[in-house]
């Protein structure tokens, strides 16, 4: 069983032949998965609104002593926070999600059976994020938002149409975020261990995704890099939208910034499990 769906087992009725439907009765087995964990979901959605209050009374200090600051005024900044902590835990900014699950087949090897499956691996793993990420959406994306909006003076979006765009981002920025989550994972046919890769990718994610702090600030060439690396897609990208630094035919670029990463990263993806599979093929017969 993986996410509350045995995987090979007859989808449900209304989904009878339907691989859309069985994606989505995966989504739903994920989502009411992690909705069991209500301790650690609360405990981690305080942990969020903590830290976001010390960013962000950290990030108005800086702020004061240098407004205007990469081009945001306080009350940007301070959003730029509050935004970044909503989809911390609902893209996996750093890490985790199925990748745990995939890890522990590694170790027990039933992720050789998984690939035998009648039933495409990258594209049950998709589903089962997917329904992960609207989970913590709902709670660790959207309290710390309010209690942020609460405490500190933020910037909402002045257009309602903003929301739909930045919901749009936000799918957008989970996609990549899964696409390089999912090839870190597949190192694991090579490495049988891929935790090493993870602790890599942790560290590069936290930098040059904008977590820690907008990319807008990278002085020269870091700056420049980190605009086209993908990592950008996570943070960097919807924050943007959300402050509606981009608007109109300008957020084209900045949607199709994160499309194409997404795209080549499950490309890439589907390459690597290609190969994987071949390596198990020979490995095992």
């Amino acid at each position: 069983m993986q996410n509350g769906v045995t995987v090979g087992a007859k989808p449900p009725d209304t989904a009878a032949g339907s691989p859309l439907g069985l994606y989505a009765a995966v989504a739903r087995g994920a989502f009411r998965r992690y909705s069991t964990y209500r301790a650690a979901t609360l405990a981690g959605t305080f942990t969020n609104t903590v830290f976001g209050i010390i960013l962000a009374s950290s990030f108005l200090a800086l702020w004061q002593a240098r407004p205007g600051l990469g081009g945001y005024d306080q009350s940007q900044a301070v959003t730029y926070i509050w935004v970044s902590q909503c989809l911390l835990v609902t893209i996996a900014v750093w890490g985790g999600g199925f990748q745990d699950d995939v890890q522990d087949r590694f170790r027990s090897g039933d992720i050789a059976v998984d690939l035998y499956r009648p039933v495409d691996f990258q594209g049950w793993w998709l589903a089962a994020d997917l329904g992960r990420a609207a989970f913590q959406a709902l709670i660790r994306g959207t309290v710390p938002m309010l209690v942020g909006a609460l405490v500190f003076r933020t910037r909402m979006p002045e257009h309602p149409l903003t929301w739909a765009f930045f919901l749009l981002s936000g799918l957008l920025a989970l996609l990549v975020s899964f696409g390089l989550r999912f090839l870190v994972s597949i190192t694991g046919f090579w490495l049988h261990d891929s935790e090493g890769v993870r602790a890599v990718m942790l560290v590069v994610s936290m930098f040059f995704s904008g977590m820690l702090l907008p990319i807008a600030l990278f002085p020269g060439w870091l700056g420049d890099l980190g605009r086209v690396l993908p990592w950008a897609a996570l943070i960097k990208v919807p924050t943007d939208v959300f402050l509606e630094r981009a608007t109109g035919t300008g957020l084209l670029p900045e949607l199709g910034f994160q499309l194409g990463w997404a795209a080549a990263l499950l490309a890439a993806g589907r390459g690597a499990q290609w190969l994987a599979t071949r390596r198990v093929v020979v490995q095992g017969g």
